[in-house]
């Protein structure tokens, strides 16, 4: 049964501790015994001259005697070490614990135990009353990081609550005249040598023992200094990893059980984290260079699988199924992910034709059981979603303008020159992009990848992170300026990787300033001009900027993220320029230009397209708005970063699971709390003015489509008079009306005259 947060919290572990102490001292006084053991009876018996039965009688009895007491050292010893780590971490856990109650005591939450060691942590609302903290605000925040952290210290807890048990047991072997069965130096290593143990059962593991691997990995794998995580990859080597991964995917997604499915996509989460782990050579226990030259050599040879039949897997198709999970260090992933390029840049159709041969596999899922972008049989996919979490390994690997050359076989071609760049080749409109999966739209799989590889190389976090930082260095801008050139000048490429428009969308909502920067031609003395020693911004210039803002507009994913980002900045704009001494007008009113003029190019080419394709295009753009708008209202706006991450908003404040946040590079010169309110005011307008119930006249949509824009283009500076006491009628009021006015058909004017032609993919 597993532990409750109240067992964890009451627990007297000061009897955990005399325990402890007292195997000490047994290991101390059967040390001694084994010495005196070894040193005076065995060698007194090995130094006799006895003869005949004597002699092997009574020397085996010497000798078994002697072993003995070395095997109850040994297992005295493995059971010192084991319950010593453990009341030191579950007294580290408690402590913790402890403060995190008292946290929630002293706010009156309410604590509730789920069973399954999380907890939920309400607001304590009296028999009669409604509740007083809304939704999705900083107290909900609060209390579900509370939540979180209580569940994960009683998930470890747990965890080294049952591992301990397990361990004892395999140390005693439940055999009363034969000690010493297992050698543990460390709590930590007797749990890697159980997952090892349960590993090498490879498929034939039972659901009870791959959840009890699951629960093994989850805990130890992914966390601390690499130990475990090194322990066990080092234990079972590359190819056996790549063996026990392959066989246990493929059954785990056979047939429709849907018990076993979910344990299997546990255990590929967990090994991925883990893996991760292990080849970090930062962490203090790493696996060394030579376990990634090895599975670059694996990549590209097959492994026999027994379930894949006739047809066994390349290396590389297997091991992609680990590495969508875990932020990888560019050392390790970058030669995997870029010999998977150049593998396919020989013989695009390498991997395709690799499937398993026999029945009753369930090819929806291969070797990738999330199921999420992609089967699992095309590494290319796998290797540009690790990326995808891997920000600091995305960036070297695009920003890299002279790749390493690999031979077939993984190994350095050194002197040789590849002739392309990564972002080139992924980029070019005559790649073939390889079939993943059985559906029809198969090869927009590693599409979509390369969309969230760019966005993690480009935003400096994972695309999928539901708590992003921005982080953006000259590398990422660099990065970020060769996506809004190549895109935003041919639409055509954009139509053919339609499915990543939802990622070159959250990439302009994070380069949103320097969006607004282009579009005033880059001037040193612009409102929006990074500050004398600012790094990570881009230079888009006018032209390329006016391109990129309507090739998104023909988009109707990229339109929300960057029309909901645009009304973010600007009022985050609006709101830096009050100061001490009143408004500072002249940048207030080149805000209000700038937001109008993005919202107009982005009205412009969403109108060409809706008139070109009509009602289907009009409805695709209000699933998107509606998606966008549940969004929002679920974290009820946005949440402006403080400390570290200040500068940056987040929409939603609170992402629900599996929603990544988008982060919006703002102006934070007033208050953060002031900054928060306006462009919640700004949000709500937003989400209000999205088409309802269009007609089935195309040109009834436009004119919603321009009304509705028109709205959006005049809210920040609306709120903003509405909060500063700025009057309709003063002449600061007036040139803030002529700004979003002005603006907003200059947008429309520039989207015309220099905007890309609605693509229709015909």
């Amino acid at each position: 049964m597993p532990l409750k947060y109240t067992d964890l919290l009451e627990v007297d572990l000061g009897k955990l501790g005399a325990a402890v102490d007292d195997w000490k001292q047994a290991v101390g006084a059967l040390k001694s015994l084994d010495e005196e053991a070894r040193k005076g009876m065995k060698a007194k018996s090995d130094s006799a001259r006895w003869a005949g039965a004597n002699a092997t009688v009574t020397r085996g009895f010497v000798d078994k005697t002697t072993k003995e007491f070395a095997d109850l050292h040994t297992e005295a010893n493995s059971i010192y070490q084991v319950l010593d780590d453990a009341h030191r971490e579950l007294s580290t856990l408690q402590h913790a614990l402890k403060g995190l109650v008292d946290e929630a005591r002293a706010k009156n939450y309410t604590i509730k135990d789920n069973g399954d060691t999380t907890v939920t942590v309400s607001e304590y609302v009296p028999p009669g009353q409604t509740p007083t903290e809304k939704a999705g605000g900083k107290a909900q925040q609060r209390r579900q990081s509370i939540a979180d952290q209580i569940s994960a210290k009683v998930g470890r807890a747990n965890d080294v609550d049952m591992s301990v048990k397990s361990a004892l047991a395999r140390a005693h072997g439940n055999d009363l005249h034969d000690a010493g069965h297992a050698d543990y130096d460390s709590l930590n290593e007797a749990q890697a040598a159980r997952a090892v143990e349960l590993a090498k059962k490879g498929e034939h593991m039972t659901n009870t023992e791959l959840k009890e691997f699951n629960r093994l990995m989850k805990y130890n794998g992914s966390e601390g200094g690499g130990e475990f995580a090194v322990y066990f990859y080092k234990t079972l080597g590359p190819e056996k990893t790549l063996e026990f991964y392959g066989s246990v995917a493929l059954n785990g997604t056979a047939g429709d059980d849907k018990a076993s499915l979910a344990l299997t996509r546990d255990m590929q989460r967990s090994m991925g984290l883990a893996l991760a782990n292990a080849t970090d050579p930062d962490h203090k226990y790493h696996l060394s260079a030579s376990w990634g030259d090895q599975m670059r050599k694996l990549g590209g040879q097959r492994i026999q699988i027994e379930r894949a039949g006739l047809n066994p897997p390349y290396g590389y198709q297997v091991l992609g199924g680990l590495l969508r999970y875990g932020n990888y260090d560019a050392n390790f992933i970058n030669p995997i992910a870029g010999h998977v390029v150049q593998l396919h840049h020989k013989n695009p159709n390498m991997f395709t034709l690799a499937k398993p041969l026999t029945g009753g596999i369930d090819t929806n899922f291969g070797y990738n059981p999330s199921g999420k972008v992609g089967v699992g049989y095309d590494p290319l996919t796998s290797a540009l979603e690790a990326l995808g979490h891997s920000p600091e390994a995305s960036k070297e690997f695009f920003a890299d303008k002279h790749p390493t050359v690999y031979n077939a076989d993984g190994t350095e071609n050194k002197g040789a020159k590849l002739g392309y760049t990564y972002f080139g080749e992924l980029t070019d409109k005559n790649f073939q992009w390889p079939t993943d999966g059985s559906e029809v739209p198969s090869k927009a799989h590693g599409v979509d990848a390369l969309g969230h590889a760019l966005e993690s190389a480009t935003l400096g976090h994972a695309y999928d992170d539901p708590t992003p930082t921005l982080v953006r260095d000259e590398d990422s801008a660099k990065i970020m300026k060769q996506v809004v050139h190549t895109y935003g000048n041919d639409p055509e490429l954009v139509g053919q990787h339609e499915i990543l428009s939802d990622s070159l969308g959250r990439m302009g909502a994070g380069y949103i300033d320097d969006l607004n920067w282009g579009l005033d031609e880059n001037r040193k003395g612009s409102t929006f001009a990074p500050a004398s020693g600012a790094d990570g911004h881009a230079k888009f210039g006018q032209s390329d900027t006016i391109s990129f803002l309507s090739t998104l507009g023909q988009h109707p994913d990229a339109y929300a993220e960057v029309s909901s980002a645009g009304q973010v900045y600007t009022t985050s704009v609006l709101e830096a320029q009050v100061g001490a001494n009143g408004i500072d007008e002249g940048p207030a009113r080149d805000a209000t230009r700038s937001g109008a003029i993005i919202q107009g190019i982005l009205d412009q080419a969403r109108a060409d397209q809706v008139k070109d394709e009509g009602v289907a295009a009009d409805k695709e753009y209000n699933d998107a708005l509606e998606k966008r708008n549940g969004w929002v209202e679920f974290g009820t706006g946005a949440v402006v970063a403080a400390g570290v991450a200040a500068g940056v908003a987040f929409l939603p404040g609170v992402a629900a699971a599996g929603i990544a946040a988008t982060a919006i590079p703002v102006m934070t010169d007033t208050g953060q709390g002031m900054v928060e309110q306006q462009i919640g005011n700004v949000i709500g307008d937003w989400t209000e003015t999205k088409q309802q119930d269009s007609s089935e006249d195309v040109q009834e949509q436009v004119r919603n489509i321009f009304t509705a824009g028109r709205k959006n283009s005049e809210s920040p500076a609306r709120n903003f008079m509405e909060n500063h006491h700025i009057r309709d009628n003063s002449v600061f009021g007036q040139d803030l009306e002529d700004a979003w006015t002005g603006g907003y058909n200059d947008g429309i004017n520039r989207e015309n005259q220099q905007g890309q032609l609605p693509e229709t993919g015909e």
